[in-house]
């Protein structure tokens, strides 16, 4: 079996399994896991795949839909706002980064121009997964020094895509110059471009509004896989990279209303794939190279991430950025990143570069992102050494993180009469809020009218991140679907434990559930409306509103308790499904044969039968809370409340016995 496809597939998972488990308690990216299980699996150590070549269509798809996912980052009105930051700062440490690592590899290794400028190119990228996650759960996204570093990382995945343009025609580099090989994927890509956004502005929109009419999760996750594949199959035929089409098509998707819903349907597949990816990178690790260059490795990993700090200041200066905010922001970007390994990757399979050279730069890599969550989280301390300012104390660092980081805006999840009505009142007291609606109609009229909404499934993390509820102050569930708004709790807090949330029902049969599955408040729409209804008669009766007030507090805190029981009458129909919580109060008179006629209320039991005693009346006089201890007497009336044939059951065995 262990030498059949399916035994190879079981050993390899397992091994990733194992890998991203260790390293994720050693608190490095799940990416070093993945290059970690693909060196066990490759052919220096298990030599599981005869050939490792059967994988890459798998994995060029897992490239296929990072970039996809790339290109629905990118916005343009975003890139606008950052443009003296992208465009300088990060314009400039590109440039910088690729031509002194390029000279280097020309002047000292005696490389080709070619081969130099990608492998310069390589080395100036840095790794966007993980510092960006790493500021996200510090808490400090929002600050300058975050801001500068996200601004290089933006422009660093822009510059991706001219090398992912460029490569395929490098590898015959006799053939034509290097001018006539850019004057050729200048024309290419003019045309694909042009060609994929008419299509993304004229045909999308309209196939993603049906696809979305259906409400069909299925077809709307196989018709996003559908269309990236699709745009990654038309650049390939124009000779250009797959992955260039996909960023593309994510771009024409990135300012649609179905953003955050494709990014999330896209996720799984892209984790999956992607990590199918780095395991055949680490495959493709030589470790008699690494062996023999181990020293000089080491030695480049500290040299690399010393220059590329060293030039990121530089890049800062050209536009009088704070030094403290540069070198923090260098210090965070030090590594090499993962879209240097797809670089590699495409530029060893077209004979841009050798397997050794690959190895060799892999290897520096996965060094140089070890240390990067520890250089993250020193970052600010470090800088402020080199600047020479006293260090700021842990604790105030943390206060002005969750300063930066608090929006304190009110996520709505549903936009329907209940969603839009709350929306409007915060608008009134000047309360931002975002909105997540899975009708897209909706969600079209409330973009075109200047609503902040966004499509999508609010029980799915990836939208709940969209809406920012990590810096959120309240989550609110306006749909009455206790099943999915119980999924929408567990995702909001898996994002933010302490966050509130607070959910609307119709009625309130599923009001424990909800508290059980971390609700903060429960709102029952028709027990409320009655509440406001009673509040208004006790007012009208003249009872003070202070204990109209109390009356109120006290019935939320007991759950509805007195809203529950009904005395049936001749046009009572029961038209709740089996899960309602409604109740029937039914009198009970004990004759003189009653059954519990000279026993006590606690041998009755009555809760073993799921029967609530709601008062006794004895010679017209009301006990509202008879003692367990009273005994019963002959013309007592006995008022039981509980569901319909549980007090036709109870009033049996009261009057007659038996069970």
């Amino acid at each position: 079996m262990l030498q059949s496809g399916f035994g190879q597939v079981i050993i390899l998972m397992l091994l990733a399994v194992l890998s991203v488990a260790i390293f994720k308690r050693l608190h490095l990216p799940p990416i070093l896991a993945y290059l970690f299980a693909g060196l066990l699996a490759g052919p220096e150590v298990m030599s599981l795949f005869a050939h490792i070549e059967d994988m890459h269509l798998l994995a060029e798809i897992g490239i296929v839909f990072l970039l996809f996912s790339l290109g629905l980052e990118f916005s343009l009105p975003k890139l606008l706002a950052m443009r003296s930051l992208v465009f300088g700062v990060g314009l400039s440490q590109m440039i910088l980064c690729t031509l002194v690592f390029g000279l280097i590899a020309i002047f000292i290794f005696n490389l080709r121009l070619t081969t130099a400028v990608v492998i310069g190119g390589m080395i100036a990228l840095s790794s966007t997964a993980i510092v960006i996650k790493q500021v996200t759960e510090m808490g400090v996204l929002n600050n300058r020094r975050s801001q500068l570093a996200i601004s290089i990382l933006l422009f660093q995945d822009l510059a991706v895509v001219p090398f992912l343009i460029v490569i395929p025609l490098l590898s015959d580099p006799q053939s034509v110059s290097l001018s006539t090989m850019l004057i050729q994927a200048l024309v290419k890509g003019i045309f694909v471009v042009a060609l994929l956004l008419s299509v993304g502005k004229w045909v999308l929109p309209w196939v993603f509004t049906e696809v979305a009419k259906t409400r069909t999760d299925e077809l709307f996750v196989l018709t996003t896989i559908l269309i990236a594949l699709l745009a990654g199959g038309l650049t390939y035929v124009f000779g250009l990279s797959m992955a260039l089409g996909a960023f593309l098509a994510g771009m024409m998707l990135g300012e649609s209303q179905y953003k955050y819903q494709l990014e999330a349907d896209i996720r799984p597949f892209r984790d999956i794939l992607m990590g199918l990816f780095f395991v055949t990178v680490g495959m493709q690790l030589d470790l008699a190279v690494l062996m023999q260059t181990g020293g000089w490795i080491a030695f480049g990993v500290l040299f690399l991430m010393v220059i590329k700090v060293l030039l990121i200041r530089v890049a800062a200066w050209v536009i009088r950025c704070d030094a403290t905010d540069a070198w923090s922001a260098g210090i965070k970007l030090c590594q090499i990143g993962e879209f240097s390994f797809v670089i590699a990757a495409l530029a060893k399979a077209q004979e841009v570069i050798t397997p050794e050279q690959s190895s060799i730069i892999i290897a520096m890599g996965v060094i140089s992102m070890a240390f990067t969550p520890w250089l993250i989280e020193k970052s600010l301390p470090l800088a402020q050494k080199i600047v020479g300012l006293p260090a700021v104390p842990a604790s105030v660092q943390l206060n002005s993180r969750a300063a930066e980081s608090s929006q304190d805006h009110v996520v709505i999840a549903g936009f329907g009469r209940v969603g839009q009505s709350v929306a409007r009142m915060l608008k009134m007291e000047g309360v931002a809020f975002i909105a997540i609606d899975i009708d897209p109609i909706r969600v079209h009229e409330s973009r075109n009218a200047g609503e902040p909404i966004i499509f999508g499934d609010a029980s799915q993390k990836d939208i709940l991140e969209g809406a920012s509820v990590i810096t959120a102050k309240l989550v609110l569930v306006t749909f009455d679907q206790p099943a999915k708004a119980t999924q929408v709790i567990h995702a909001a807090r898996q994002l933010a434990d302490t966050i509130e949330v607070m959910v609307r029902t119709k009625r309130d049969y599923q009001l424990e559930s909800l508290y059980a599955a971390g609700a903060s408040q429960v709102v029952p729409e028709i027990q409320e409306g009655s509440l406001m209804l009673i509040s208004q008669v006790l007012h009208g009766a003249g009872v003070p509103m202070s204990r109209i007030l109390k009356r109120i507090r006290a019935e939320r805190k007991g759950r509805y308790d007195h809203l529950h029981g009904f005395y049936p009458g001749e046009t009572t129909q029961i038209s709740y499904g089996t899960e309602d919580k409604l109740e029937f109060i039914h009198a009970v008179v004990l004759n003189q044969s009653a059954f519990c006629l000279g026993k006590r209320l606690e041998d009755l039991d009555l809760d073993k039968m799921r029967i609530t005693l709601r008062g006794l009346r004895r010679n017209g006089k009301e006990i509202t809370s008879p003692d367990a201890t009273t005994y019963l007497h002959q013309g007592d009336v006995l008022i039981i409340a509980g569901k319909p044939r549980r007090v036709e059951r109870a009033e049996r065995y009261l009057l007659e016995g038996g069970s």
